[in-house]
């Protein structure tokens, strides 16, 4: 069921129509939500979000009345009702999830619930940790003639990867890698990945990326665990392993002089 957002003269009198707005707040920084986020905060009832993961900063933008739940230590049976039972209100809730809900929020299990229970519901976009990352790499991950595909992953824990999509062979494809959740495997990933990827193959490794506490190593991937161990990097960490970061001079197609297209014809 979609939502819709009646905008009035300003975030303060917009009136927000009953339902949940499902929010991703971004890798950290609170200048990395999107305007649409912000504005959704600043006019909900209530807001419902990941306390361990999102920074106060952008609880900030919060109505002083706004009801605040924070959910690190609730399990989906409390979340759940406790969204229902404000919607049902005629409350608008806003549930605020770290990165963008598309990737590792469990959002999945709370809309097939809403949609069960007649709640409407709508999914906002967030920046996730690895555009965030790649940003402060100053690092585009698709090079033409040398990547150009992501691949965004996990390694099996207690969330099982499914075979198919075992770390070892999506490793064989040599793309730009995005490793996540995986820094309590560190040891078992590196293994993983150089079984296709050169060991000189450079690995960024980024810890709370967009927090004031943010750290970034770059260093070959034969290192990758040495420093995720000698940082005591347990959570928060993300890996991207790419060919891309070698810093190759290459030049794409879109800006060649030689290169035309529908707004750039060739002179005749």
């Amino acid at each position: 069921m979609t939502l819709s957002t009646t905008r009035r003269a300003s975030a303060e009198t917009a009136h927000l129509a009953p339902g949940v707005y499902i929010l991703g707040a971004g890798p950290g920084d609170p200048d990395l939500i999107t305007v649409r986020g912000q504005r959704l905060l600043e006019q909900a009832d209530v807001v419902v979000y990941a306390n361990s993961l999102v920074p106060q900063q952008v609880l900030d933008w919060t109505r002083p009345d706004a009801e605040k739940v924070g959910t690190a230590n609730l399990t989906l049976e409390t979340i759940l009702p406790l969204m229902i039972d404000r919607v049902t209100a005629g409350k608008s809730v806003v549930r605020l999830h770290s990165g963008d809900p598309s990737l590792y929020s469990a959002i999945h299990e709370q809309m097939q619930a809403l949609a069960i229970a007649a709640i409407p519901f709508e999914v906002i976009p967030g920046i996730s940790a690895f555009q965030a990352a790649a940003a402060k790499l100053n690092a585009e991950l698709t090079i033409p003639g040398l990547v150009q595909s992501i691949i965004l992953t996990r390694i099996s824990g207690r969330t099982q990867v499914p075979d198919t999509e075992e770390l070892s062979s999506l490793a064989a494809h040599k793309t730009s890698l995005c490793l996540y959740l995986s820094a309590r495997h560190v040891a078992e990933s590196q293994t993983l990945l150089l079984q296709h990827y050169a060991p000189e193959t450079p690995v960024a490794i980024c810890f709370r990326v967009g927090w004031p506490d943010e750290q970034i190593w770059v260093a070959p991937l034969t290192e990758m665990t040495a420093i995720t161990q000698r940082e005591n990097l347990i959570r928060t960490t993300l890996y991207i392993v790419s060919p891309a970061l070698q810093g190759a001079e290459v030049r794409s197609r879109l800006y060649n002089p030689d290169h035309t297209h529908l707004f750039r014809p060739q002179n005749t």
